[in-house]
């Protein structure tokens, strides 16, 4: 069983910027691709970026591209987002998943473990 605990999340102006991270406890860190979503009220969980076990290959979603970087220290057991460039339409519950054996896919049904969830929030 694998723990996820997201952190880092705030209120920031359009423009700003905010590095989330997630750390994971109870298991092999390095034996997961690791995955940002995030969620919107009444709207169903979307794809931000992912990242293979041993952060060789990255993917974002095109809405962040540029903007947003997703990467991970297995060392320290974490894998961060760093969100630049933050628009209104980025406010969001941004959620991290693990994904056993996985290479980092943009499905929610694809990944086994999620954290709780942080709160952003871009105000205009």
């Amino acid at each position: 069983q694998v723990q996820l605990v997201e952190s880092g999340g705030g209120l920031v102006q359009t423009g700003g910027s905010l590095r989330l991270s997630c750390a994971a406890s109870g298991g092999t860190f390095s034996s997961y691709a690791m995955g940002w979503f995030r969620q919107c009220p009444g709207k169903e969980r979307e794809f931000v970026a992912a990242i293979t076990w041993n952060g060789g290959h990255a993917v974002h979603a095109d809405s962040v591209k540029g903007r947003f970087t997703i990467s991970r220290d297995n060392a320290k057991n974490t894998v961060f987002l760093q969100m630049n460039s933050l628009k209104p339409e980025d406010t969001a519950v941004y959620y991290c998943a693990a994904d056993h054996g996985g290479w980092g896919s943009r499905l929610v049904e694809a990944y086994d473990y999620w954290g709780q969830g942080t709160q952003v929030t871009v105000s205009s």
